[in-house]
């Protein structure tokens, strides 16, 4: 999908400099809005992550195709200056940590869902870790850009409102634990 797409209204094989018209291009534009807010709202980034889905290795992969890398050194020091004029570290940082969090690759969204033999569950448990990994990035992304550039929006006062709601959700007490009193009343025993 990546040597091949639309170009003067025809189908056809593309050369490494036409990349931006290829078919891959264009599924990563269409959701590359989605991740603006975490700061890597291009279409290759967008792409590697999804793409991340079938294999985490295949972020890797997909960044080294996309960005031209047919041979890459041991310490990757061929890459680093082209990453570099395109993300910032703070969203480079937010990238890392959105791969790291979101679901895992398809082998583990399996064994997810062999283990808790439910589909719904397993949609849940994805979802769940996909929207955990989105609301952690963005908070990252938006707090430092915020340090970094001394600049405060909207996005930030969002950001800081999910941290306030995380910090909750981890200091709350626990209500229920009080509704289940057990009771040795009622035990029987033999004499």
């Amino acid at each position: 999908t990546s040597y091949f797409g639309f170009v003067d209204g025809k189908f056809m094989m593309l050369e490494d400099t036409q990349l931006d018209q290829s078919i891959l291009a264009s599924v990563g534009n269409a959701i590359a809005w989605l991740f603006t807010p975490l700061g890597w709202g291009d279409w290759k980034a967008a792409v590697a992550a999804i793409t991340g889905l079938v294999a985490k290795e295949n972020v890797v992969g997909t960044f080294g195709i996309l960005y031209g890398f047919t041979e890459v050194a041991e310490d990757g020091f061929e890459i680093w200056g082209a990453l570099a004029l395109s993300y910032t570290q703070i969203a480079a940082f937010s990238f890392l940590i959105f791969n790291l969090l979101c679901a895992p690759c398809f082998a583990a969204i399996g064994a997810i869902k062999r283990e808790m033999n439910n589909g719904k569950w397993t949609v849940f448990a994805i979802i769940y870790q996909t929207v955990f990994a989105y609301l952690i990035a963005f908070c990252v992304y938006q707090i430092g850009n915020a340090v970094i550039t001394k600049t405060f929006t909207i996005a930030t006062i969002i950001a800081i409102i999910v941290i306030i709601g995380f910090i909750y959700l981890i200091v709350r007490p626990y209500k229920e634990g009080k509704k289940h009193d057990v009771g040795f009343d009622n035990v029987v025993t033999s004499k």
